[in-house]
Formats: C-alpha cells, structure tokens, sequence
C-alpha cells in the first residue's frame, strides 16, 4: 500500500472534502472540473463509504447498498462516465426486484405497465383504484424526479433555470393537495390501502428509499421514490466500489487528490479559512465539505451541540433513523441460476413491522463478477433496518445479544425465502451498527439518511448552504441524501454553492486588495496525489453499458 504523504504546512487547498462517500466523490469532481485545487481525505482505504466494496479473504463484498439508479442514458452517472471515460459495467436488470412474503411473488420489471398489470390480475384487486394510484405516482415521479437526472434543477439555480420551474408551475401546483400528507393517507383516499399486496409492495420499497413506511412517509417524495425501479436501476458488475474507484481516478485526472487512509481528527478556522488535523499533520483549506453526519462533524468542531443549531436539527433527524444489520454469504449457486445478478425483498410476517429482520434486502452477485471466488460462485449481501435509538437505549452488555437475535431473523428469512440459495452456502460474515460505526466513522452507526416522514419542513432544506462560513454538510443526510444517485446530487450542489462562496470571496479580496486569490483560476490545477492499492485496482479502459431484457 502506498505510504500517505504528510501533509504540507505552506499549502492552502481551495476546497478539501472528509470523506469519499458518493457525496464527498461528487463535491470533489464537481470542483475539479471547475479548476479548484482539491483534496478528498478518507479514513478508509478505499473510496465509496456506506456504498463501497470490501475484501475479506480474498473475497470482495458489497459493504451495504447493492442496487443503483442513475447509470441510464442522461443521468447523472452515465454523464461522468461518458465524459470522463470511466471503465464501469453496469447492467440494467429485468426483473428489478422480486417481492417474497407469505402468499406471495412479485416481479418488479423496469416497465410500470407491467407491474400494474400483475396487481390487477391479483384476486380480490380494486382495479381502478390501483390504475389511478399509479397515475398519480408517474406524474408524482415526473414533477421531481427530473432534479436527480439533472441537478441543476436544485438550488442554487443557474441561468435559465427558473425559466424551465416556470414553464413546470402547473405540475407542481398539482401536488399541493397531497403535500404535507403521509402516502398511508394518500392510498387510502385511493381506496387501495387495504389490498394487501399493493401494501406490502409499497412498504417495502418505501423502507430501501425514503426510510420509513407508508403510514410516515411524505407523500409526494415517497410517491416519487417509488419510481427507483422505473429509472435504470441495475447492478455494477464487480460491485459499486469498481465505480467508487473509477471517479477517483476522474478526481485525479482533473488534478485533484485523494488521500486513503487519513483519518480527519479536528476542523478549526484559521486565517487561510480552516486546518484539518489529522495525524500526518494539519491541512489547510479556504473551504470544506464533509461528508460525515452532523453529529460527526459537530465533534469535529469540538463544539456543543448547541453552539450550531443546524447540525443540532440534522442530528436530531439522523438519530430517529436507522442503523444496518447484514449478512455477507457466500454461496454456491443453484444449478438453474441465471448469469445475471438477484435482488429480492423478503417480509417475513407482513402483519409486524418491516424492521429488524422481519424485512430483508437480498442482493446475489452476478456469474460475470469479479469477486475472488470459484467458479460457480456468488456473494449474497443481505440488510435490515435497525432502530438505532433503540440500540443506544440498551445497556452495553445487552446490545450483542439484541444484534444476534435480528441476525438469527435474518438467517432464518433466508433460510425460508431464499431456499434455492440456502442450501450452497458456504460462509458466512455478519455486521451491525457498531461495524459501520468502526469503519466509516458513523456515529452509533447510523445510515440510509433522514427518514422522509410527513411534514412540509421536509422542503425547506433544499437548498446546500453553509454550516458556518466556508463550511458545508454533503452526503445522505442533506437533500435529496439516501441513495448513492441522491447522496451524489447533493455534492455537486454543495460545491456548486461552495464554488459560488469561493467566488465572492475572492472579489472581497480584490476589492480590499488582499493580493491572493480565494479561488483558483479556471483551469488551474493541484498536483496529482500518489496512487494507493485501491485506485491501481481500477479498470480503467473501455465503457461498457448493457440493457439486458
């Protein structure tokens, strides 16, 4: 592994960013492209955070979040792969997702239609109210799912933007009536609440999107994260680090610097802007985007948790969330395995809440990826939700235990829901809260982001705006947070409010006659950092995109 350099005390960064989670990765890109001298800090060894890949045994996991959107054509990471020419094998997939509980199979396939077909042919269905239900999700999804696509339709708007929101009015006026609503209310104005399958559908896919159920969950944005199937979702061959690692490389090519393995111990302001202790020496940065959770950076700052009301609000909503426990399996598969990858939901008991090993999120490897197993073999990752302020609630010596029984959950929903892949397992790894904790740096654990329930304040933070002066928050926590695609929206507008706060101060100091700029001249370049282990792993040659029916 390459030695990381010690840090250089007369050097002062335009922008550095903690943490090389899809939000931090985006920042940095997004500021390089730009000309910004930039450097990316991250604890671990290799990029991605809560969505990476790791090794154990020569055997290559995906860390938590295993299905991903924004890979089709026009989206945002298909434009940095097209543009940057990044070496990524994504793979559209067809089904999606499948749905297992009690009585119950259902495809999810990248086309809607066929989905409201395989309800309505379900007995006891309200025909029509599942149509309208759905009506109303695709012009949902329509009005805002567009931002994700191209974030310049989020705060703060550049030129021409508002022209486009204008021309959007009616549609937006036409979610007003559900606004401020729980989807619960909205099915059951639909007349679609109690038909059971459509309810345990739309839990589920509510619990891996805006982390609450439906009874909770803000209509309209809930409405709109139901389209994840619908919008290219797939699977990278290889796992999503391959892609992690590739817009590392893009950082790099822009002149930008990644440094693995350097963990940020404090933040400070400082006549330059702000110093970054860490144990090879202080960094020093005219601005900061951290990609940490607002508790994470208020113990940066050595601050109380008063003394910045913001991260104090942040912290609050983080902490009524949710923390993981998984599984990481490794099994043998079946012999009427196909070569494409698996997700499968499972609901154990659809009458008990879709937490703590009752709901599950299975995700198997594909045959085609690179994971340092035999032949005929496959990873399977498996996740549940976990109330981490129950967790804390506990006393220490009882949280082990309480960890163990949701894992036993798990084994067990496995072991009912997934028998074609039960009976090849061959090892098997667990992880809990207190894991992410360890690795990431995630205070108590916590992932997924804010919990999206009900509430008009749910709008009111759209906009990226400084914790303090030349100090932003990026990553699932602040909007749209919450998937790898939504983290990454986050960060490009974060930098882009950050490069607008590099800007102004660099007239301030041309009209006080300060002499340095605060920004970099467009096409100025930081030197290219050395390359680690994990960035020399990277494929780097070629695009490969593949829609599979």
């Amino acid at each position: 592994m390459t030695v990381p350099t010690p840090a250089d005390p007369s050097r002062v960064h335009d922008a550095v960013v903690i943490g090389a989670g899809f939000g931090g990765l985006a920042a940095a890109l997004t500021l390089a492209e730009r000309g910004a001298s930039v450097l990316i800090l991250e604890a671990m060894t290799y990029p991605g955070g809560c969505a990476s890949t790791f090794e154990r045994g020569g055997v290559r996991y995906e860390a938590g979040a295993t299905l991903f959107s924004g890979f089709g054509a026009g989206q945002l990471f298909r434009r940095w792969i097209d543009r940057h020419g990044i070496s990524v094998d994504f793979r559209a997939l067809d089904p999606v997702i499948e749905l297992r509980a009690p009585g119950l199979r259902l495809s999810v396939t990248p086309r809607r239609e066929d989905l409201v077909e395989s309800l309505c042919a379900l007995p006891g269905a309200p025909e029509r109210g599942i149509r309208d239900f759905f009506a109303l999700q695709t012009r949902t999804a329509a009005t805002l799912w567009p931002a994700l696509d191209d974030p310049s339709l989020l705060p703060p708007f550049g030129r021409g933007v508002m022209s486009r929101h204008l021309r959007a009015l009616p549609s937006y006026l036409r979610l007003v009536p559900i606004a401020g609503r729980t989807l619960g209310d909205v099915m059951r104005a639909q007349g679609v609440a109690a038909f059971e399958p459509l309810r345990v559908l739309v839990e589920s896919l509510c619990r891996i999107t805006v982390q609450c159920g439906a009874d909770e969950a803000e209509a309209p944005l809930a409405l709109a994260a139901l389209d994840y199937p619908f919008r290219g979702a797939g699977h990278v061959t290889g796992g999503i680090g391959e892609f992690a690692l590739g817009l590392v490389d893009a950082i790099r090519a822009c002149g930008g610097e990644v440094e693995f393995a350097t963990r940020v111990e404090s933040l400070a302001p400082c006549a330059d802007g702000w110093a970054l202790g860490t144990r090879r020496g202080a960094f020093r940065a005219r601005t900061v985007l951290a990609n940490v959770l607002p508790q994470d950076l208020r113990r940066l700052l050595a601050a109380r948790a008063g003394d910045v009301p913001r991260l104090a609000r942040l912290a609050r909503d983080v902490e009524s969330g949710w923390g993981a426990a998984m599984l990481y399996l490794a099994a043998r598969a079946p012999n009427r395995a196909g070569r494409d990858a698996v997700h499968v939901e499972v609901v154990q008991d659809t009458s008990s809440p879709f937490v703590e090993g009752n709901h599950l999120f299975c995700s198997v490897s594909g045959a085609d990826d690179r994971r340092g197993l035999a032949p005929g073999r496959r990873t399977i990752t498996v996740s549940t939700h976990v109330p981490t302020a129950k967790l804390a609630a506990l006393a220490a010596v009882d949280r082990p235990g309480y960890v163990n029984s949701v894992q036993e959950r798990m084994r067990r929903g496995v072991e009912r829901f997934l028998p074609e892949w039960q009976g090849g397992i061959e090892s098997s790894m667990t992880a809990s809260p207190r894991t992410f904790e360890r690795f990431t740096g995630r205070a108590g654990g916590h992932v997924g982001g804010v919990p999206r329930t009900a509430g008009f304040g749910r709008y009111l933070g759209m906009s990226p705006r400084a914790v303090r002066p030349g100090l932003f928050l990026v990553g699932d926590t602040v909007f749209p947070g919450q998937s790898a695609l939504a983290a990454a929206t986050g960060g490009v507008k974060a930098a882009e409010a950050a490069a607008t706060s590099m800007s102004d101060g660099k007239k301030d100091g041309d009209e006080r006659g300060d002499g340095e700029s605060k920004a970099a001249p467009a096409g100025a370049r930081g030197a290219r950092g050395p390359r680690g282990d994990a960035a020399d792993a990277a494929r780097r040659r070629g695009v490969r995109i593949h829609s599979e029916r």
